[in-house]
């Protein structure tokens, strides 16, 4: 396989690739974890978060909002709020992100985290064009899952930002995604980008940018990467479908990411991965100056201080995590 991750589970973990990213991300941190801000950590939820993070070694949360509203969550979580740096802002939660961004640009943090403010209100602070993090690119996202029945990590994108996404996203949603790839070591990212169907159909637009995307591959768009498509679904997760539909394919049964066609097909996918499929999953806003952890109040701690884990691999040079 081509993922550095290998499948060895560890007894009674029943989401080892997850384990290994948070034990690889302390390793990296070492005995200097990096700053993450945790955006606006108003809850309990937030404030438990902040503790495991710090607990675990990968990163030091500064928490970023207001410090009375702080105070109240952590007599609420009964965290000892003495053990972490505030960054004191007003009570409006725009003014916390407005105020993380900065210290992002700054070098201050590596990395933020969404407390308990909407997504919208990190979001805005972070795509502002004068004060905000804007990057070359076009602001994606990505999971990385790790799934019982799957071999190695699996990434898709994008699940959570792009809507409907025309083709120059896409190719800024598989570059954002594929250097997260390759700041987890991944050599050669294998790659299937995924429709309803195998074939190019006019009819689907999904599997016209499909083709388009293979082909500036293979002009050398992504160097490295082994990129095919269209895939239906069955053909990228499993190497007999394809074999039974007699598709010649290096990604059929061993892709590092799905790229999703829309936003409806790839949340629905990441939901059922989770709640069917038994698995538990990593995620970042990629595209930005520095990686964004975005949380959800359904979240598993595993999948937060995971998610945290990949930010810290992410902001590193390539070297560092090879």
């Amino acid at each position: 396989m081509s993922s550095t991750f290998s499948d060895t589970a560890n007894e009674g973990d029943s989401h080892p690739r997850l384990t290994q990213l948070v034990a690889r991300a302390r390793a990296v941190a070492g005995a200097h974890a990096p700053a993450i801000a945790l955006v606006y950590p108003c809850d309990a939820l937030a404030l438990n978060a902040a503790v495991r993070i710090a607990h675990s070694g990968i990163a030091r949360p500064l928490l970023v909002g207001p410090t009375e509203l702080i105070a109240r969550a952590a007599d609420e979580a009964g965290v000892d709020m003495r053990a972490f740096e505030v960054v004191a802002t007003s009570d409006a939660a725009p003014q916390a992100a407005l105020r993380a961004t900065t210290l992002a640009r700054e070098g201050i943090v590596s990395a933020l985290m969404k407390g308990a403010l909407h997504t919208d209100e990190l979001m805005s602070a972070v795509v502002n064009k004068a004060t905000g993090l804007r990057g070359d690119t076009r602001i994606s996202h990505a999971f990385v899952f790790d799934l019982p029945r799957y071999p190695k990590l699996l990434a898709l994108a994008d699940c959570v930002v792009n809507i409907a996404p025309d083709l120059k996203t896409k190719r800024d949603i598989l570059s954002n995604a594929l250097a997260l790839l390759r700041q987890l070591g991944i050599a050669q990212p294998k790659v299937g980008i995924v429709a309803a169907v195998e074939t190019v159909n006019p009819a689907i637009v999904a599997t016209l940018d499909a083709q388009a995307l293979v082909a500036l591959a293979a002009e050398g768009a992504w160097p490295g990467a082994i990129v095919e498509g269209p895939m239906g679904f069955d053909n990228a997760i499993s190497a007999q479908a394809a074999r039974i539909k007699k598709m010649d394919s290096q990604v059929a049964g061993d892709a590092d990411l799905l790229l999703m066609p829309d936003l409806n097909a790839g949340n629905m996918l990441y939901k059922s991965f989770n709640y069917i499929g038994g698995g538990d999953c990593a995620g970042l806003v990629l595209g930005a100056k520095v990686p964004i952890v975005l949380t959800s109040r359904a979240d598993s701690l595993q999948s937060r201080l995971a998610s945290v884990a990949l930010a810290v691999l992410a902001s590193q040079p390539v070297a560092t995590v090879s």
